[in-house]
């Protein structure tokens, strides 16, 4: 048994080119993923937080590039390597589920010929043991009538039934690695609630470690072991779920988890978090919060913190600094 994690993010950059100069996306990201673990990626629209999902998968759209850093799976470098082998570790390796369903499916095939056709690229299987364990997959995903069903395509599923069947191909070649990003925003509570009860059973069922990229952080304290909150392309916070949630440490983790409302009814008034995450050409010098943080210090509009020990988290935060020191 290893003991290194099995996905580990170091020191990733991400740039995009464009007419007013390079764009940032991602700068200088760390962090790692153990077997069987949930790891929540949390944050405002814009924090970076699919473009980490997309590097670590292999998807940035040119010209975007991984301009720095390295992504390690089980040990092994694949932020390097050629497409066709990218491709391959990405079926067999890594599975992807997206937001919407429809841009994973193909409308023209049945949704079994879409599972067969993955399970055979990617497991020595014949025809007829691809079309079993097709529909295996399709009733661990909780799919009624799997084995007639199989023969529908994706616009004969509701919305909920064809996220399952994404999940069901995500995990076809049984791979170590799912990569979910946003998948369970389009649907409605009820079928949120059943799509993250059967990530949860599968994770724990067959050991896949998991990348949860969420703007909900109640899907984050039902599902994730650990949190990483993102900002302005960098991670301002990451640790344990229940420390992050009621114990948060980095003062944007703090504007975020006052934002959601309190089900005893204790809480006469929501926090805001005054002004927007900053556009990607005008990140501020310093801590990319400083501008909207009640905190600051002159030291945060002049000096970019790296992560520091925060009780049981990590946050990028010059406060913590003065209280390890103090």
């Amino acid at each position: 048994m290893s003991d290194r994690p099995l996905l580990e993010v170091r020191h990733l950059r991400v740039e995009f080119p464009s007419r007013r100069g390079t764009l940032v996306a991602i700068d200088d990201v760390s962090l790692a993923i153990e077997p069987g673990e949930v790891l929540g990626v949390v944050g405002e629209s814009g924090a970076g937080k699919s473009v980490t999902g997309a590097a670590i998968i292999g998807l940035i759209e040119p010209p975007g590039r991984i301009a720095a850093g390295e992504i390690l799976l089980d040990g092994r470098r694949i932020d390097n390597l050629p497409p066709e082998a990218m491709r391959q570790v990405r079926g067999r390796q890594i599975g992807a589920v997206f937001q919407d369903p429809l841009t994973s499916l193909n409308p023209l095939y049945t949704v079994g010929r879409q599972l067969e056709e993955t399970i055979r690229a990617h497991l020595p299987l014949d025809a007829q043991a691809a079309r079993a364990r097709a529909i295996e997959l399709l009733e661990s995903t909780g799919i009624p009538a799997a084995a007639d069903r199989i023969n529908h395509y994706p616009h004969q599923f509701s919305g909920g039934m064809r996220q399952r069947v994404v999940i069901a191909l995500a995990l076809a070649a049984q791979p170590r690695l799912v990569v979910a990003d946003e998948p369970t925003t389009a649907l409605d509570v009820s079928i949120q609630a059943q799509i993250i009860s059967l990530l949860k059973r599968l994770c724990r069922e067959q050991g896949t470690a998991v990348m949860l990229v969420t703007h909900d952080m109640g899907v984050i304290a039902e599902t994730a072991d650990r949190v990483a909150v993102m900002y302005a392309g960098r991670i301002a916070e990451i640790g344990p779920v229940a420390d992050v949630i009621h114990r948060p440490r980095h003062p944007y983790t703090v504007g975020l988890m006052g934002s959601i409302p309190s089900m005893d009814g204790g809480q006469e008034q929501l926090v805001q978090i005054d002004g927007a995450m900053p556009r990607l050409n005008a990140i501020p010098r310093g801590c990319a919060f400083n501008p909207r943080c009640p905190q600051a210090i002159d030291r945060c509009r002049t000096d970019r913190p790296e992560l520091i020990k925060a009780g049981a988290s990590m946050a990028a935060c010059w406060l913590h600094e003065q209280q390890v020191s103090a």
